[in-house]
């Protein structure tokens, strides 16, 4: 059944992610009429609230802790439908704000259909944005919907720890899940199609990265893709191996959100899977915005977070900070101890011309790691020897996603690598770190 009164409103987002959610409660505050439009009340607050970056630190949490698997997945529950009723009820509860829990897809330019439980209805706005997110990339492999084969999202619901674990995919989903599950005991496998995992990072560091992992029992199984999963989960792999395991993941990336949406019917134009957007976060169609993953930019909350700054800049702050305007992106591996990145390795350095000096500094020779008795890990930096500006940090230990954000606040600031060099610490701490790493040769 199809309404005939169509709705206008100051402003429609399709989708209650990150940028989504911030950007209703921005405009309902400047008195924007707004439409907020969720097909899966499941995903009230994002992808990472519900089936990505808090579930998966939570029971990452809880395996480093030593919780009991069917503990932790009870725990992981509690924690994220709290989240999402949070989410829901902050925007549900404004006067400004309509939630609409129905699916939303494009009529024409401006214009979108919302099939809802009872009746599908059409809305229209100036003002539109795309805020859906991405979905697992299922690979068309034979055998991918056999039971015991899961994504990233559907593992997590599964209430028993499977005794062995094979992952397809040697990317950071892969690597996270596999440190969290050879946590809690189960046999990981990974197959990798590439030659190693993490090779477009610094390579001593990735070298450490892979021994700590192979000392803690994780396997890889390099240069192989799977060709096929066989009944009794048994995967065949290109290079003639097989992997039996009691469970398999598909960990071979995410791709924008954006099936059905019905952009053939407007001039939304699309490329490689991904919303085409100028530095505005603009598609192709004026005043309508695309946030978050489903533009095929960087998959990260806080980048999702960031678009919204972008098109607040554009809607009321003349267009001053642009998606140009973000500096280096830092990122961080939660694997056991963490990775964390942020710009340029020393050979990237190089290969630009650039003259360079290096840090570095084993953490078995930091104090703080003796007290907390893990000595593990390995930070470098590279600075600019002319500029003395941080050109990056590769951080392989404890606390190394608190610390890269410090090194970006220095980046974006352009303060010298002396200044972190010669800072006043409190000790014992990981930052004081910052003395020798920077005390660069």
């Amino acid at each position: 059944m199809r309404s005939d009164l169509m709705e206008k409103f100051d402003a429609i987002i399709i989708g209650f992610g990150k940028a989504g959610k911030t950007l209703a409660g921005f405009l309902a505050k400047k008195n924007w009429k707004v439409a907020l439009i969720e097909k899966d009340a499941a995903m009230y607050g994002g992808t990472c609230i519900n089936i990505a970056c808090i579930p998966t630190k939570t029971i990452r949490h809880d395996a480093l802790n030593g919780k009991p698997y069917t503990d932790s997945i009870e725990r992981k529950t509690n924690v994220v439908e709290k989240l999402r009723d949070n989410n829901f009820n902050n925007l549900n509860n404004l006067d400004q704000v309509t939630v609409f829990n129905g699916f939303a897809s494009f009529v024409k330019d401006h214009v979108l259909a919302v099939e809802l439980e009872d009746k599908t209805i059409e809305i229209t706005s100036d003002h539109i944005f795309i805020n859906t997110g991405s979905q697992t990339a299922v690979p068309p492999i034979e055998g991918v919907d056999l039971p015991g084969v899961y994504t990233s999202t559907t593992l997590l619901d599964e209430q028993q720890l499977p005794k062995s674990l094979a992952i397809i995919g040697g990317g950071y989903i892969g690597l996270e899940y596999a440190s969290i599950y050879r946590r809690f005991g189960a046999i990981v496998t990974v197959i990798v199609s590439g030659e190693s995992v993490l090779l477009h990072e610094d390579e001593e560091i990735r070298e450490a990265a892979i021994k700590e992992m192979q000392n803690q029992g994780i396997q890889f199984v390099n240069n192989a893709h799977a060709e096929k999963i066989e009944e009794g989960l048994i995967v065949h792999c290109s290079n003639g191996e097989k992997v039996e395991a009691e469970a398999v993941l598909i960990a071979t990336g995410r791709k924008p959100n954006i099936k059905k949406l019905g952009l053939e019917n407007t001039s939304i134009e699309v490329k490689d899977g991904a919303i085409v957007v100028d530095e505005h976060l603009q598609t192709t169609v004026p005043n309508t915005f695309a946030l978050g993953d489903v533009r095929g930019d960087f998959q990260f909350t806080y980048t999702s977070l960031d678009d919204f700054r972008i098109v607040k800049s554009k809607l009321f702050e003349e267009g001053s900070y642009t998606s140009a305007s973000r500096g280096e992106v830092p990122y961080s591996l939660f694997i056991d101890p963490p990775f964390a990145r942020i710009g340029l390795t020393m050979k990237q350095a190089q290969e630009k011309g650039l003259s360079v000096l290096e840090g570095k500094v084993d953490l078995k020779t930091h104090p703080y790691n003796h007290v907390t008795d893990d000595l593990r890990g390995l930070f470098k930096v590279v600075v600019n020897a002319e500029n003395k500006q941080i050109l990056g940090a590769s951080l392989f230990g404890a606390q190394s996603p608190e610390l890269v954000n410090m090194i970006k606040l220095a980046m974006d600031a352009k303060v010298p690598f002396t200044h972190l060099r010669d800072q006043v610490y409190t000790h014992p701490t990981m930052s004081e770190v910052f003395n020798n790493l920077f005390d660069v040769k």
